[in-house]
């Protein structure tokens, strides 16, 4: 170090030694070295409106539980019954059979112009193939099912076909109360259909459960099965009284629509639980009945064209009746057939109830027994819920 003076001024010269000049130029090179990978990681930071911290969106399921919240309880209700749960497949089979019952009140209570039972199947299976067509449209499932599936599908259209048309011959020539006993048969033929089908354990408390609603229906119709012939309703024409072989060939035809029905509800179970989705066995059965019954309505009956008043009533009735197939089969995917197929039932023991409270059925000791018996089997039926391996 040096110290110099001009005039009034000081000047110090300040030397430093070599080494000490590169220890610091090393040392500023290492610190740029672990500075330059921080800021070269992409881009060079920016600063603008961009780089703002805004608040995230509601993930998707939050929204969907937000909009759960706030739907109204009966289509939250309705949610939990699709959604799979433990009692899920009992109470699909529940609404559907109140939906039934609903279809038939409201037959009753609006009279409307009378018209074929084949146009009105024609209808129906009309409005369940387009309402299901758009269902699966919509939800994004293949029309036709998967390919593994479809041989079900087809197996379940053809048995579903017989089964309506059979029913519809037998209950324009048989007695109301024989046809709809008759029809009561399908429970026990799709237990025991699923039981060689399927394979299915068929348990002691299902078969007492079975027997017990069926008693109830006998119980229910036990007046009018007991009388000597009867007038047969559907056709209004004349005063017929079936005897002999005539008689055994329709109950037979009963008989078979029940069987055919029976596996029916089989395949509507494999085809459901195959595809993953009940709507594809809907749309297979609408897609072949449809087109059929108006074969069979022109071919057999004598086309009568409704008014709008009776048209607005096939058409709610329509809806009904497809939202009833796809809660029929949604229960079937769900749950062991002989369990759900129990729960269908339970449309009888309502329609007889409301026929006694709207007066315009006679209470009698045999309408409420087998009211009580069919409540209380369907009731042992939810109470005992679903087996331990179907859940």
């Amino acid at each position: 170090m040096a110290s110099t003076e001009v005039g009034d001024h000081a000047v110090e010269l300040i030397v430093h030694d070599a080494s000490a000049l590169e220890d610091d130029v090393a040392a500023a090179v290492v610190v740029s070295d672990e500075i330059t990978p921080l800021l070269n990681q992409g881009e060079k930071p920016k600063i603008n409106i961009f780089t703002v911290s805004y608040p995230r969106r509601k993930p998707r399921e939050q929204v969907i539980r937000l909009h759960e919240a706030e739907s109204s309880p009966v289509t939250q209700f309705i949610f939990w019954v699709w959604s799979g749960s433990r009692y899920s497949g009992l109470l699909c089979m529940g609404i559907s059979s109140i939906m039934y019952f609903v279809m038939e009140v409201l037959s009753d209570v609006f009279s409307a112009q009378s018209i074929p039972l084949f146009e009105t199947a024609f209808t129906r299976c009309i409005l369940i193939m387009i309402l299901s067509y758009f269902w699966l449209r919509k939800s994004g499932h293949s029309i036709l099912g998967q390919t593994h599936v479809r041989k079900l599908l087809i197996s379940r259209a053809i048995m579903g076909y017989l089964s309506l048309m059979s029913y519809v011959y037998c209950i324009q020539r048989l007695p109301l109360s024989q046809a709809i006993v008759l029809s009561f048969t399908t429970p026990i033929m799709a237990s025991i259909a699923a039981r060689i089908i399927l394979h299915e354990k068929l348990k002691i408390a299902d078969i007492g459960g079975l027997a017990c609603s069926f008693f109830g229906v006998l119980f229910i119709f036990r007046q009018l099965l007991t009388t000597k012939g009867a007038l047969v309703k559907a056709g209004e024409t004349s005063n017929i009284y079936l005897r002999g072989s005539h008689h055994l060939y329709l109950v037979l035809v009963g008989l078979f629509s029940s069987i055919t029905g029976g596996v029916s509800y089989c395949l509507i179970r494999a085809g459901a639980k195959a595809s993953d989705q009940p709507v594809v066995t809907v749309f297979s059965f609408g897609i072949l009945a449809g087109p059929a019954a108006g074969i069979c309505t022109f071919a057999f009956e004598d086309f009568v064209l409704p008014d709008l008043y009776t048209f607005l009533l096939m058409l709610v009735l329509g809806v009904l009746a497809f939202l009833a197939e796809v809660f029929l089969a949604r229960g079937l995917q769900l749950e062991k057939t002989s369990k759900v197929a129990n729960v269908q039932y339970m449309a009888a023991a309502l329609s007889q109830l409301w026929g006694i409270g709207s007066s315009r059925t006679a209470p009698s000791f045999g309408r409420l027994v087998g009211c009580l018996l069919i409540l209380i089997s369907v009731s042992c039926t939810m109470y005992i819920g679903p087996d331990k391996e179907m859940e």
